[in-house]
């Protein structure tokens, strides 16, 4: 495809042609051969926010690349969260972690016993399955039901399955990988369950600040005015929606009742996280927001044009735009493919993308919240890029099945 220079008036996603974007060496443009389109690991092609390359060029200048420690990002993010959801959490409660996937561990960690049961939503990210039951855990899942909104929670299995024992419900909100922004009504009935059955809720909440315009707002789960909430934990991070993922620092946000078991972490956990991170997410929360909302213009721009590009070329692909972050899930089960779809449009349509197998490994092909048949796509990236991978999973599916 064409490598000729962006538009003069460049948004964060077409700041980089496709010749610059290959020379950067993080996993999502390594991974794969030069002539693949990678849209499968969750990060996108930006550049950094202005004020977060400023605050790092001022700590390489300076010399500061020692261990980290919260510094000024708990009152950052909680300023950033007051203004974004209403929500004023408190600073000094925070606990500084690596990153998400670390955070909700370790809070596991001191909130189960190996044995107990916890309840996932799945389809789900990935490690939720290997790190939990790397815990000792038993996972049980609940897979959320096509909704007006993207999907919904399902009430009824979230009822059987407190009710029958689980310890902790790990809330992905917003959700990964459909990208569903929960209503106030769902996550109070959700509220109201834990509650009833002695679960406690964590909550990740990493795509919280890339919700795209709709009915919908995001509403963190510990802001809720009821006691389950108050015994709840929130795992945050500028990491995804500022592309910091490699710099490595998230805050474990408890509601006032879970405050002992934010402060139990283990203290490591702060030299564990990366100074530039916290650097960086202080930036972000603080000065960040102008890019922010510049970047979700471009990834609301992107997210209609995958939407059109499927209709137009791919019209039997079942794809629900989603209602937060830069991933689609998309159901390619009317394609008919044989095998993983994921393995056939990179084998030949040089597309990189998700197997949604990887989604749901407690499930069977067919079964309720099943990724068998899905793929999960990254529109992260630059408008052309989106439109060459649709039109090459086109070209692909037209090829004879022995070429599968």
């Amino acid at each position: 495809m064409s490598t000729n220079p962006p538009p003069r008036t460049r948004t964060p996603l077409t700041h980089y042609t496709l010749a610059e974007l290959r020379r950067r060496t993080s996993v999502k443009w390594t991974e794969f051969p030069p002539d693949v389109l990678p849209m499968r690991i969750a990060e996108m092609d930006t550049p950094l926010a202005e004020p977060i390359g400023a605050a790092l060029i001022r700590a390489v200048s300076d010399g500061d690349t020692g261990y980290a420690s919260p510094g000024r990002l708990p009152a950052s993010f909680a300023a950033f969260a007051g203004r974004r959801y209403g929500w004023h959490p408190d600073p000094p409660a925070m606990r500084l972690v690596p990153d998400v996937m670390t955070g909700i561990v370790e809070t596991l960690r001191l909130t189960t016993e190996p044995g107990d049961t916890i309840v996932v939503n799945t389809p789900g990210y990935p490690p939720y399955y290997s790190r939990l039951e790397g815990l000792g855990l038993r996972l049980v899942t609940s897979p959320p039901a096509p909704g007006p909104h993207g999907y919904a929670l399902d009430l009824d299995s979230l009822e059987r399955h407190f009710a029958a024992g689980a310890k902790v419900y790990l809330l992905c909100n917003p959700h990964n990988p459909t990208g569903t922004v929960f209503a106030r009504d769902e996550l109070m009935a959700v509220a109201g369950l834990a509650e009833r059955h002695g679960v406690r809720v964590v909550s990740d909440e990493i795509l919280a600040p890339l919700v795209h315009p709709g009915p919908r707002r995001h509403i963190p789960f510990p802001s809720l005015d009821h006691p389950a909430a108050a015994r709840s934990v929130a795992l945050v991070s500028a990491s995804k929606a500022w592309n910091l993922a490699g710099l490595k620092a998230a805050l474990a946000v408890p509601g006032p009742e879970a405050r002992a078991v934010v402060a139990a972490l283990d203290g490591e956990l702060d030299e564990g996280s990366g100074l530039f991170g916290v650097l960086a997410g202080e930036a972000a929360f603080t000065e960040g927001e102008g890019w922010l909302d510049e970047l979700l213009r471009a990834l609301d721009g992107n997210r209609k044009l995958l939407a059109a590009e499927l209709a137009r070329t791919l019209p039997r692909v079942v794809c629900r735009p989603p209602a937060a972050g830069f991933t689609a899930w998309l159901d390619v089960r009317p394609l008919g493919l044989p095998g993983d779809p994921a393995e056939r449009f990179l084998r030949a349509a040089r597309v990189g993308v998700s197997s949604g197998a990887r989604f749901s490994p407690l499930q069977r092909p067919g079964e309720p919240g099943s990724g068998h048949g899905f793929v999960r796509l990254n529109f992260g990236t630059r408008p052309d890029v989106v439109v060459e991978a649709v039109r090459r999973m086109a070209r692909a599916t037209q090829l004879p099945r022995q070429d599968s």
